[in-house]
């Protein structure tokens, strides 16, 4: 499994309409505690959030989307423990890592507040590199309320960033997902993404009306996506949900007419570019794709968009627990595959049977994320695997899908 390098993260970041996460960071690169205070005000009190929470549906910013509120329901009482994960291991992205470098008190007010309302006394914030963790234990240091939060840095890897491999991780165990499929809350611990804090944040300061005047009438609010590859303004970009692709891409400089776009990172889809598909969880359902983990990535007629799905491919099965068949033989048979037909070999149907095999039986839930990218790649690409099958593109693979360390 690769661990995620400690490199510098590019932590530019624009907005599409007024910000709210990322407000104050066009007149700062950091947030300190007082230039978060004049620009957010302080914190109501916290026992309003359960009932904000109930009239506002927030989904998770995480992979997965789970309902903030229908967490905190399913916790068996009093939470025992608060879990920011901070990991990101997702390689396209970087949105969570941006608020914990220059607004992490945003962050630790939306956890802190969810950790005094649901009567938890522990407060993990865990991330997998140094400089992040830097930057959270600086803010720590500067509030007189977060004296007990504890900042760790655990193993990195793809799936080491799913809620229960965190949870195993901060247990002294592997940073792997356990085979049971409990969730963390079974057993009182409250595990939940960098961005889902922050919007919980806001949501304690707004209200739910007011945090309901951007956004759509079931997904109310803004997100935050890391948009890359053929564009010429990548970064962190912040919108309210439901804004239209178009404007995204003309606003990140991507080409006219591009010839996909991933949505949702690596466990996500690849779609494409229709200018009028909404980017929310309900607008990306409704043309059969994913919203994910918040990434939106371009890919122009430059680069073999065939052989970038076959990299990434490869990558998603050296990133496996190796816990399970699916993991262990089903995704270097389905990425095998897949670098068969982008060298030209007659392999679709054995690519579509791998992925079959693979889906719903892996001990987490990382073959089903692959094989629906893979296989969302693979229908969207079919004239390209003709193409192939007929001699080859003869274009070069110019890794515009970042793998690994590579952010």
């Amino acid at each position: 499994m690769t661990a995620l390098l400690d490199r510098p993260v590019d932590t530019t970041a624009w907005t599409v309409g007024e910000p709210r996460l990322l407000a104050g960071l066009a007149q700062h690169a950091r947030l300190d505690l007082a230039a978060h205070l004049s620009v957010h005000g302080a914190l109501p009190p916290a026992e309003r959030l359960v009932g904000y929470l109930e009239a506002t549906p927030i989904a998770g910013r995480g992979g997965a989307g789970f309902p903030l509120a229908a967490k905190l329901r399913s916790l068996p009482g009093r939470a025992k423990h608060v879990v920011v994960n901070g990991t990101e291991s997702e390689p396209a992205s970087r949105k969570d890592r941006t608020l914990l470098l220059r607004t992490p008190h945003l962050v630790l007010d939306g956890a802190i507040a969810i950790a005094a309302a649901t009567g938890a006394r522990d407060l993990t914030v865990a991330v997998h590199d140094a400089a992040v963790a830097a930057s959270v234990r600086a803010a720590v240091a500067e509030r007189g309320d977060a004296r007990g939060v504890q900042v760790r840095v655990i193993p990195g890897g793809f799936v080491a960033g799913e809620a229960r491999a965190v949870v195993r991780a901060l247990q002294g165990g592997p940073a792997l997902p356990p085979g049971r499929r409990t969730p963390p809350t079974a057993t009182g611990t409250l595990v939940s993404n960098v961005e889902t804090f922050a919007q919980a944040a806001l949501l304690l300061r707004y209200g739910p009306h007011r945090f309901a005047d951007t956004g759509t009438r079931t997904e109310p609010g803004t997100t935050l996506l890391t948009v890359g590859g053929a564009v010429a303004r990548p970064g962190v970009v912040e919108i309210p949900l439901g804004t239209p692709l178009g404007i995204v891409l003309a606003a990140a400089g991507a080409p006219a007419l591009p010839e996909a776009v991933i949505l949702g990172g690596y466990h996500g889809s690849w779609a494409v570019p229709m200018p009028d598909l909404r980017l929310s969880r309900e607008g990306t359902a409704a043309v059969g794709a994913a919203f994910g983990a918040g990434v939106l990535l371009v890919l122009d007629g430059a680069s073999c968009a065939l052989g970038e799905l076959a990299r990434v491919a490869g990558w998603l099965a050296d990133e496996s627990a190796r816990q399970c068949g699916p993991c262990r033989f089903g995704l270097p048979a389905l990425a095998a595959d897949v670098a068969a037909l982008a060298a030209g070999l007659p392999r679709a149907g054995a690519a579509a049977q791998h992925a079959r095999v693979v889906t719903g039986r892996g001990a987490c839930a990382h073959p089903d994320g692959a094989a629906r990218f893979v296989t969302s790649g693979l229908h969207l690409l079919r004239d390209e695997v003709d193409r192939h099958a007929a001699g080859g593109c003869r274009r070069p693979v110019l890794a515009q899908l970042p793998i690994g360390g590579a952010r």
